[in-house]
């Protein structure tokens, strides 16, 4: 059990980082404002960046990483684990529901900013002014924080519904019936025969010798 508990928990960390990482290569090489080039003022050329992959990816690491922990953890929504106490139960629910909370708004962030960042050719915008649309700085840095937190958060609720299973089967393994206490037959000590002398006093032995 602890062996899966720390391969899922690697797994998934991988994943996150992977997540991170092309979020922040995405960052670093999205469109800036002075690569844009002015054709007539009604339209603009956007140069190729690998800002689209590189989001692409994160987005892709950051979704898989998501299923891996869902699957290994089992659907909390569904039913409360009986066996698992109170407390471990409100964190486990506390790091499922910001995990998918923070997970949500990276996973739409990354898709939308990596395909505004990817602009074909001449582009003609037209919102109330002329103008060439870029991604925002920062955008694609926020996503690669909230990867983080929503693997971080993953992997805290998995671990404590894997710890808080695993810490009461470990319990009841002993004796389901006795909830671990050893139960036995008593022992009645055999009734030993004394082979100590008896003595009898004369008259008795005499009598018995004349009946």
């Amino acid at each position: 059990m602890k062996r899966k508990v720390l391969l899922v928990s690697c797994v998934v960390g991988f994943l996150g980082l992977l997540s991170a990482a092309t979020s922040f290569g995405a960052e670093a090489t999205r469109i800036k404002r002075s690569q844009v080039q002015f054709v007539t003022p009604n339209q603009c050329i956007y140069p190729r960046t690998p800002a689209l992959p590189l989001g692409l990816t994160a987005a892709l690491a950051l979704m898989v990483s998501q299923i891996v922990i869902n699957v290994a953890a089992g659907c909390i929504c569904c039913r409360k684990f009986p066996q698992i106490p109170d407390s471990s139960w409100k964190v486990a629910l506390i790091s499922f529901s910001l995990s998918w909370f923070t997970f949500v708004i990276a996973f739409l962030l990354l898709l939308t900013a990596a395909a505004l960042n990817d602009q074909h050719g001449e582009e003609s915008i037209y919102f109330g002014n002329y103008y060439c649309y870029i991604v925002k700085p920062r955008v694609f840095a926020g996503c690669a924080i909230l990867s983080l937190a929503s693997v971080a958060f993953g992997i805290v609720y998995y671990i404590t519904l894997a710890e808080g299973k695993n810490g009461n089967n470990s319990c009841d393994s002993l004796d389901p019936n006795h909830g671990g206490i050893a139960m036995g037959q008593p022992q009645i000590p055999p009734t030993q025969v004394s082979h100590d002398p008896v003595f009898v006093h004369e008259d008795t032995y005499i009598r018995r010798q004349f009946t």
